[in-house]
C-alpha cells in the first residue's frame, strides 16, 4: 500500500479545541487524509462541521455507529478512526471500530473507567489491530532524548522524580459561564471520577514513567476542590514510590492562577539529573555537581529516536503540534507497515498504547482512592 491512510473522526466538531489539534497533527506529514466523520453529538452539527472541513457530505455521519457501519461497506473505506470526544465517549466507538477492522487513535484518558480500559485491551488483542493513545508530550524530541539518557545510564540509578503540571485556567467557576472546555472536564458524567487528575495528572504520570522507564508501585495523595460549586478535583499533590526504590512527587493543579501550561519534570540519579519544561520544549538540561550540559534539537550528537522526531533546522522552535504530529506519524507508519505485512521499527513503534492507557486509568482510580482514604498509601496495581 503506497497511498495515504484514510481517517475518520469521532467528535472534534465546531467549538472543540482538541479536534482541530488532532486534524492538524494528522495532516502535517501528508500521510493521512481526513475523509469522513461523526463530528458532533447531533447529526445536524456533525453535517455542519463536516461542511466547514470540506468533507464529502455523504461521509458526514450522524453518529459513530452510522459511520463505522457505512464505511465498512465502501471500497474506499477509512483505515483508521481518530476519537476526540469527552472521556465517556471513548470506549464504545473504539471497541466498535476495532471490531469492524479499523485501527484506532484515541485521546486520553483512554476510557471512562479502568474496567473499560481492560476490556478494550482484550478487544485490541483479539483483533490484532493497532491502537494509539495521544499522550502527546512523549512526542517531543527532547523528552525522547531524556529517556535515552536514562537508558544509557548517564544519570545512574534514579533516586528522585519530581513532575509538576500547574495550570490556572480553572481558577474560577468557568464551567458556569458557558465555557465548553470547562463544562465537560468538570462534569462527572462526562469526565469520570476525576477532574484535574484525569485531565492533566495522567500526563504527568505518563511522562514520569516514559522518561524513567520505572513503574509507580504505590502512592499517597492529597486531592482538593478549591473552587466552590465545582464537582470534581482541581488540585492534587501526590507522593510516589517506584519499582526501583526511587521516590517521587507529582502535583497537578488547574487553579494555579497565573500559570499557563507549565508541565515540568526533573529526574535525579546517582550521577546527575535531567530537567525539561514543556513551555521551553527545545531545551533539556543534563546537570551534576561538576557540569551542566544543554541538549537542543539538531545540535551535537543525539539519540537516533530523538533525532528521528526532529522536524526543523536548529533554532526553529518545535512545539505542541509537532509533538502531537510525531504520535500520529509513528502510529500511521506502524499501521501502514502492518497492512503491508511488514514489521514496524522501534522508531515507528514509539507511541503510547493501551498499556499506557491502563496505567493512566489505574493512576486516576488510585489517586482518588488515596484522596478519600484516611490511611492514604495505596498500592498502585490492578485489582
Amino acid at each position: 500500500m503506497n497511498r495515504k491512510l484514510r481517517m475518520g473522526m469521532v467528535g472534534g466538531g465546531q467549538g472543540a479545541f482538541i479536534g482541530a489539534v488532532h486534524r492538524t497533527a494528522a495532516a502535517i506529514d501528508g500521510e493521512i487524509d481526513l475523509v469522513c466523520g461523526a463530528f458532533s453529538s447531533t447529526a445536524e452539527r456533525s453535517k455542519t462541521s463536516g461542511e466547514l472541513l470540506m468533507i464529502d457530505p455523504a461521509r458526514c455521519y450522524g453518529d459513530y455507529k452510522e459511520m463505522i457501519k457505512k464505511e465498512s461497506k465502501r471500497k474506499d473505506k477509512m483505515d483508521i478512526v481518530s476519537i476526540v470526544t469527552p472521556n465517556h465517549m471513548h470506549f464504545a466507538p473504539a471497541k466498535m471500530a476495532l471490531e469492524h477492522g479499523f485501527h484506532v487513535i484515541c485521546d486520553k484518558p483512554v476510557t471512562f473507567t479502568l474496567a473499560e480500559a481492560k476490556k478494550l485491551k482484550e478487544v485490541i488483542q483479539s483483533t490484532g489491530l493497532t491502537f494509539a493513545l495521544t499522550h502527546n508530550y512523549t512526542g517531543y524530541p527532547m523528552v525522547k532524548q531524556a529517556r535515552a539518557l536514562v537508558r544509557s545510564g548517564a544519570i545512574g540509578k534514579i533516586r528522585k522524580v519530581v513532575v509538576e503540571y500547574p495550570q490556572g485556567w480553572l481558577a474560577f467557576l468557568e464551567e458556569k459561564k458557558g465555557y465548553k472546555q470547562a463544562e465537560w472536564r468538570t462534569d462527572p458524567k462526562r469526565s469520570g471520577i476525576a477532574g484535574a487528575i484525569g485531565d492533566i495528572g495522567t500526563h504527568a504520570e505518563n511522562l514520569a514513567e516514559y522518561i524513567t522507564g520505572l513503574k509507580i508501585t504505590s502512592l499517597c495523595a492529597d486531592v482538593s476542590t478549591f473552587v466552590e460549586g465545582r464537582l470534581l478535583d482541581d488540585d492534587a499533590s501526590v507522593l510516589l514510590r517506584f519499582d526501583n526504590g526511587a521516590k517521587g512527587i507529582l502535583y497537578c493543579s488547574q487553579i494555579a492562577n497565573g500559570e499557563e501550561n507549565a508541565l515540568r519534570i526533573r529526574v535525579y540519579g546517582e550521577l546527575g539529573g535531567l530537567d525539561w519544561r514543556q513551555e521551553e520544549p527545545n531545551t533539556l538540561v543534563h546537570k551534576s555537581q561538576t557540569f551542566h550540559r544543554i541538549y537542543r534539537p539538531n545540535v551535537g550528537e543525539l539519540d537516533p529516536i530523538a533525532q528521528a522526531n526532529i522536524r526543523l533546522p536548529n533554532g526553529h522552535p518545535e512545539g505542541y503540534l509537532e509533538a502531537f504530529a510525531n504520535i500520529y506519524r509513528n502510529f500511521a507508519r506502524t499501521v501502514r507497515k502492518r497492512m503491508n505485512g511488514e514489521e514496524p521499527s522501534e522508531i515507528e513503534l514509539d507511541f503510547p498504547g493501551i498499556d499506557e492507557g491502563i496505567r493512566g486509568m489505574l493512576f486516576i482510580e488510585s489517586v482518588i482512592q488515596s484522596g478519600n482514604s484516611k490511611s492514604k498509601w495505596v498500592d498502585f496495581k490492578e485489582a
